[in-house]
């Protein structure tokens, strides 16, 4: 059985760039529906309930098909979640062996951030930019709906969420926005956590 993950701070801790009505909604709303209905579509499958969802995401191909769909959207869902919220405080400088990667692998910060704030505006619809640790190198993806990079044997280090329902709000239809707001509420700690992690 999954559960919904309590948020690591209030709902109002990333205002102004966040708002805490935005957060209320997203996590006791859009992240509670997929925790039920990964539950829901799991129930007639005891040998996967109690999978953990890196368990359920990395192996979707063993799943029934009448199931893998729910699976990879509200699996996704939960997991991709569960992730995004860790990511996100306020006013914490990049730092450590993740900026060193960065730099080294993207030339300079200003250019990850301008590589990663285009792949979270030109993703089409729902979905997600990510940067991800494949092979060794640093990679910023895109992921369509609540597709999860863990499904493709990639390390998660950061994300941002662009279904509309992340920032709606707050900033309507003007996603570009939100994206360089949300650069003032990245946990660079966490990242940096996740990277050393990852190697």
């Amino acid at each position: 059985m999954h559960t919904l993950s309590e948020l690591p701070y209030g709902y109002g801790a990333l205002e102004p760039y966040i708002d805490a009505r935005t957060m209320e909604v997203h996590h006791s709303k859009h992240h509670q529906a997929y925790v039920n209905n990964l539950n829901a579509a799991l129930e007639k499958y005891p040998e996967w309930k109690n999978k953990s969802l890196e368990e359920l995401l990395t192996n979707l191909n063993a799943l029934s098909e009448e199931i893998r769909t729910a699976v990879q959207n509200n699996g996704g869902g939960v997991y991709n979640h569960n992730f995004f919220w860790q990511v996100l405080k306020k006013d914490v400088e990049p730092s450590g062996e993740i900026l060193t990667a960065i730099n080294n692998d993207f030339g300079n910060f200003e250019k990850f951030k301008q590589e990663f704030t285009e792949a979270a505006k030109i993703q089409f619809g729902s979905g997600w930019a990510w940067l991800v640790l494949d092979n060794a190198k640093l990679e910023i993806i895109k992921t369509a709906n609540q597709i999860s990079p863990i499904t493709e044997g990639k390390k998660p280090l950061l994300a941002i969420d662009v279904w509309e329902h992340a920032y709606y709000l707050k900033y309507q239809n003007k996603r570009p926005e939100y994206i360089e707001a949300f650069f003032n509420v990245i946990d660079w700690e966490k990242v940096n956590e996740f990277f050393t992690k990852a190697q």
